[in-house]
């Protein structure tokens, strides 16, 4: 499936270590400033803002090795993870997802949709229900085994970074939050792309 990461394929370099800031740095990427205008920018802000980039990238890197080993682990790619995991929090919230829910939360034509939970049904991960109040609708369900795996695997992992958030003072949070919104704002800006999704 397009943009779908097959576990196995085209894996991440590992994680940036000590020479991560040099390698992410403005200055290596961006020698004569043509894509950043730094002139007001002193050196120390410069230094930080390397070792900012760096530590995203070593977050990046985590994340991306935790995912592909939930992938393999699961037999799953990328789009089915997510789908997966929509349908998991649909079952903890107590909600009936469709196929047409599904879709919109992926950003995928209804066909493409199809076939996705064919495969997810095939492979044990999902069950069709019939919707109690839509007759020409069927509830889309995770199955137990599949939830309490994924929950088991990148789920329990994932969840640690609620630790790290409470670490955090309220005014702390409010600035990495605001941060976030707007690097993510910066990075779309142009491409004619909405926002993504939270996952």
């Amino acid at each position: 499936m397009h943009g779908d990461h097959e576990p196995g394929h085209d894996a991440p370099p590992a994680a940036p270590g000590a020479g991560a800031a040099d390698i992410f740095g403005v200055e290596s990427n961006d020698p004569l400033a043509t894509l950043v205008d730094r002139s007001t920018v002193d050196a120390e802000a410069l230094r930080q803002i390397d070792a900012l980039m760096a530590a995203l990238a070593r977050l990046r890197a985590a994340e991306r090795s935790l995912a592909d080993a939930a992938l393999a682990h699961l037999r799953l790619n990328e789009t089915d993870m997510r789908a997966i995991h929509f349908l998991i929090v649909c079952d903890n919230r107590g909600t009936q997802a469709t196929a047409g829910a599904i879709a919109a939360h992926l950003g995928i034509s209804t066909a493409a949709t199809t076939k996705l939970l064919d495969r997810l049904e095939r492979r044990g991960h999902v069950k069709r229900h019939p919707h109690p109040s839509d007759r020409r609708a069927l509830v889309i369900a995770v199955t137990p085994a599949t939830k309490e795996a994924a929950i088991a695997t990148v789920g329990r992992h994932q969840a640690r970074r609620f630790y790290a958030a409470v670490r955090l003072s309220p005014a702390e949070r409010e600035v990495v939050t605001r941060f976030l919104d707007d690097m993510t704002t910066e990075l779309t800006a142009g491409t004619g792309a909405p926002p993504p999704k939270t996952e």
